[in-house]
């Protein structure tokens, strides 16, 4: 199977890339970016090194360019992005905004059969100003009930920032190339990784998600059944005190997440 992962020098990207990369038997790997330079976001002693004829240079901002890219691959793990949730519109919406657009249009035109859509967990960041949410969020446990109210992929966005209002464009993008032009969409909302790969905050648990976790995600959402045009996962570690639905992966996608929010992870496998 043909992959390329864009935003490759990212975290996220390049821990996808890494993995798939590392089983030639199953997956011919590429990778695209704006630049040869890893993300502040990856560990400083992170070597990334990718094949020069497996790699292509885009700021997303050329279509043509996008196309012949993507010509002959068969899933786009589409991770590029500005990752700034602080960041002005000005920022977020060539990268985010138009750079998504011309990603689907490009996979529209080359012919790729199905992208995986990176969406964050931020879509439902309001939902945290609300009880039980905001019980979790500020580890006043003792007032959080038994029975944690789910948000699930079927409930209303609840933007709170212009990152997040351009992930809830890029599910719009993916419901409407799936809908009007057969592109297997599947967009997952990703907690919060980090290169530490561990819990990265007091009480922030909940919304974190483990490098092994987001990988297993990304590769069950390689593999799913082709019939499967369009669907939303939520990308979280295991936690207690998780308030996102992760069973609809795990039935859909059989995502089972590995890690739980500890300080001090267990090794990876």
């Amino acid at each position: 199977m043909r992959v390329l992962v864009t935003g490759v020098y990212g975290l996220i990207g390049w821990a996808v890339y890494k993995h798939l990369a590392a089983q030639p038997d199953k997956y011919d790997v590429y990778g695209l970016a704006r630049r040869r330079q890893p993300s502040i976001r990856v560990a400083g002693d992170e070597r990334i090194s990718i094949p020069d004829d497996h790699f292509f240079l885009s700021n997303l901002s050329n279509i043509p360019e996008l196309v012949r890219a993507f010509q002959g691959i068969d899933v786009i793990v589409h991770m590029a992005a500005n990752p700034d949730e602080f960041s002005s519109w000005e920022t977020i919406v060539p990268s985010n905004v138009l750079g998504a657009l011309f990603v689907y249009e490009a996979c529209q035109q080359a012919g790729v059969k199905r992208i995986i859509q990176a969406s964050s967990l931020m879509v439902n960041w309001g939902y945290r100003g609300a009880e039980p949410y905001k019980a979790i969020t500020e580890g006043r446990l003792a007032d959080v009930p038994a029975r944690i109210p789910i948000v699930t992929k079927d409930m209303p966005t609840h933007p709170q920032d212009v990152y997040s209002c351009s992930k809830v464009w890029a599910e719009a993008l993916a419901r409407t190339y799936s809908d009007r032009c057969g592109l297997s969409a599947l967009c997952l909302r990703i907690g919060w990784v980090v290169a530490e790969d561990r819990v990265p905050e007091p009480n922030e648990g909940p919304i974190w998600c483990s490098q092994r976790d987001i990988v297993q995600l990304v590769e069950k959402a390689i593999h799913a059944p082709a019939e499967l045009k369009f669907d939303i996962f939520y990308g979280v570690s295991n936690s207690k005190y998780r308030w996102v639905d992760i069973e609809h992966g795990r039935q859909v996608l059989g995502f089972e997440p590995q890690d739980w929010d500890v300080d001090n992870p267990p090794p990876k496998a």
